[in-house]
This record gives C-alpha cells, sequence and structure tokens, in this order.
C-alpha cells in the first residue's frame, strides 16, 4: 500500500503541477542555512534515541528468527523508507515552487503535503486518503498491541488479566486524543519526547553494554533526569533567564527559531546525562565503599550480577493464578550470541525466535 501511494502520487503530482522556476531562486530553500546544519545532529539524536521508547520496533525485533534475519530485515527496511521519507519530504519544496503554498491567506508550513495535494484532481485525492487513513490505522494497531504487551508484561509481571489490561489501554486513548487535539502543535509534543528519549537512552545504553555490568539501574534514573536538569541549566545560561530556561524544556518555541537554543538542548541532555550518570556511579561507590568500612565485609558493587531465572516468571503466575489451569513450566535453554532458544516442553524440542 504505501509502494502503491508513492508511485500514484509521484505520477499524479508531475503529471498535474507545474513548477514555477522563479519561484525556486526566491523560495532561497536550495540555500545553506543554520537551522539545516543544526538539523544534520538534532533529528539523528532525536529519531534514534526516541526509536529505542517504541514497543512496536521490539515486538518487531523480537520476533526475528536470528540476528542475520533482523539484520537483512532492518537493511531492506532502512532503504525503502529513505526512499520514501525522500519524496514525501520533497513536497513541501514542490508546495513552495507550484505555488500551492504559503497560499492566501498564508498557511503553516507543516501542511504543505496537503495544499500540493489540492492541485490535483479529485479522484486521486480520494484514494490517497484512503491509503493514509489505512496506513494510519495500521500504525495504530501497532502501537495498541504494543501499550497492551507492555502493560501486561513490564508494568504488571502479568499477574492481571488480560482483558483488564486491553481495557485500559482504550481508556487510555480518550485523553491521548484530547491531548492531540489541544495541543498548540504536534511537533512540539514530539520534541519533548524526543528530549526526554535523549537524555536517558545514551546512559541506558552503556548498562545494555555487556562489559559494562558494573553499570546499574541507580545511574540510570540520575542520568536521565540529570540530562533533562542539564538543559534547564543551559537555558538558564543562554538566556540568563530561569523562566526561559525552564520553557526550553519544553521548546516552546519549537526547531524554527534563528539561535542556537534548540541544538544546545539536544546536546546538554545526552552529554549532560551522561556526565550526571557518571557522577552517581562514583557516589553509588563512595557510599558502599563508606558502608564497607563502617559496617565491614565485602561489597558488589562492581560484580556481576546473576542472571535472571527464565522460569521466574512463570513460576510467579503459578502463584498468583494457580495451578489448576495451567500448564507445567518449561526448561527453556538458549545462546544469547545465536539468538536463538530451545523449548524443552513434554520431550519434544522445539525452536524458537529469540
Amino acid at each position: 500500500m504505501v509502494v502503491g501511494l508513492i508511485i500514484l502520487g509521484t505520477i499524479t503530482v508531475g503529471v498535474e503541477t507545474h513548477v514555477d522556476r522563479s519561484l525556486i531562486a526566491s523560495s532561497n530553500f536550495l540555500n545553506s542555512s543554520l537551522l539545516g546544519w543544526q538539523l544534520m545532529y538534532i533529528l539523528p539524536v532525536a529519531i534514534v534515541t526516541n526509536n529505542f521508547f517504541l514497543s512496536s520496533l521490539w515486538i518487531r525485533t523480537f520476533a526475528s528468527k536470528t540476528d542475520k534475519d533482523l539484520v537483512i530485515g532492518t537493511s531492506i527496511a532502512t532503504v525503502i523508507v529513505a526512499m520514501i521519507l525522500t519524496l514525501v519530504g520533497s513536497s513541501g519544496l514542490l508546495a513552495a515552487w507550484t505555488g500551492a503554498w504559503p497560499g492566501d491567506p498564508p498557511q503553516e508550513g507543516s501542511i504543505a503535503f496537503f495544499l500540493l495535494l489540492g492541485q490535483l484532481p479529485a479522484w486521486v485525492v480520494g484514494i490517497i486518503l484512503v491509503m493514509v487513513v489505512s496506513l494510519s490505522t495500521a500504525a495504530f494497531d501497532s502501537l495498541q498491541s504494543a501499550m497492551v504487551s507492555t502493560g501486561s508484561n513490564d508494568i504488571f509481571r502479568n499477574r492481571l488479566d488480560l482483558w483488564w489490561i486491553r481495557l485500559a489501554v482504550v481508556v487510555l486513548i480518550f485523553p491521548v486524543a484530547v491531548v492531540a487535539l489541544r495541543s498548540p502543535s504536534v511537533l512540539q509534543v514530539y520534541l519533548i519526547s524526543d528530549l526526554v528519549s535523549a537524555s536517558s537512552i545514551p546512559v541506558l545504553l552503556i548498562g545494555l553494554h555487556d562489559q559494562c555490568f558494573w553499570w546499574r539501574g541507580f545511574e540510570v534514573v540520575v542520568g536521565g533526569l540529570g540530562g533533562l536538569l542539564s538543559v534547564f541549566i543551559f537555558g538558564t545560561i543562554y538566556y540568563r533567564n530561569a523562566q526561559d530556561g525552564a520553557n526550553l524544556m519544553l521548546l516552546e518555541q519549537s526547531l524554527y527559531v534563528d539561535d542556537w537554543s534548540a541544538f544546545g538542548a539536544f546536546v546538554a541532555a545526552p552529554v549532560g546525562g551522561l556526565l550526571w550518570g557518571l557522577g552517581a556511579f562514583c557516589l553509588r561507590l563512595t557510599i558502599q565503599w563508606a558502608q564497607r568500612k563502617i559496617q565491614g565485609g565485602e561489597g558488589d558493587a562492581l560484580g556481576r550480577k546473576a542472571a535472571p531465572d527464565p522460569t521466574a516468571t512463570a513460576r510467579r503466575r503459578s502463584e498468583y493464578g494457580g495451578e489448576d489451569d495451567r500448564e507445567p513450566v518449561s526448561d527453556v535453554t538458549g545462546s544469547p550470541s545465536e539468538g536463538r532458544f530451545c523449548l524443552d516442553h513434554k520431550k519434544p524440542e522445539i525452536e524458537l525466535g529469540a
């Protein structure tokens, strides 16, 4: 459907629209700008770190049978998505060069794509709108499934009936829709979440590395909160005003400002988070060293924690849900390096994707 949308839109835009070459030079869109250079750093940091919080992405990641399949699938998707984003992103340029944007009266640049669609035949617009709604529904379905999975497994540890989780997700849809409708800018909502992820993900990635087993959750929490605090400190120093520094944490002026505020915020968030995390690590070591001196004994501040029991979740479910209606707990063994697990349940061996 995505390929059909791109092919149909590309052909009809090429046939039905006319580019006024005099508008190309006057628009200055092809000239270098401060914001353009800043976005070469801001967008990769914001998008990559924010994707770590997308449960729908992790669902597809864990559905891969092997690491090789994951790399192949990701590579193919990267090429396709890059092509699609290039074509869709160029619609803003075409809207300006065809005179569809800014229009009379002037319209927001965020709707340039739809202004360009207004120049196409009605039947083309109808087909594209149906495809867009279908794609949005598909994306919503993935997010909904991911929220149910996160709520059931991560929050309630599979102790609450799945139907209650689904009901909670349905109820949660309404306030989310209200926030989306009443928000002055959807881009601002995305930027706030990007800033939160940029401050917390770098310190989290340290703990995911096998050689950094000494990194604890305390450092991750302090680093994430410290990254946001670093944005406030940077904003206060940059604007020489604490109120403007607080507003920078919400990116009230969005990205379209002719200064270094937004760029500095996305630099302060990850760098500050790492520094705060390192400070929390040193503080934890100091406190544990002092406790050993006072209380005596040996500590494991830099020791590797034992791996969790793979059958612990099943045992907890048995404890809370009873044994009558549940099958016996299976023994799970695996090799993380190969990305494959073997399920030994009532003799037969079944290989499951990691």
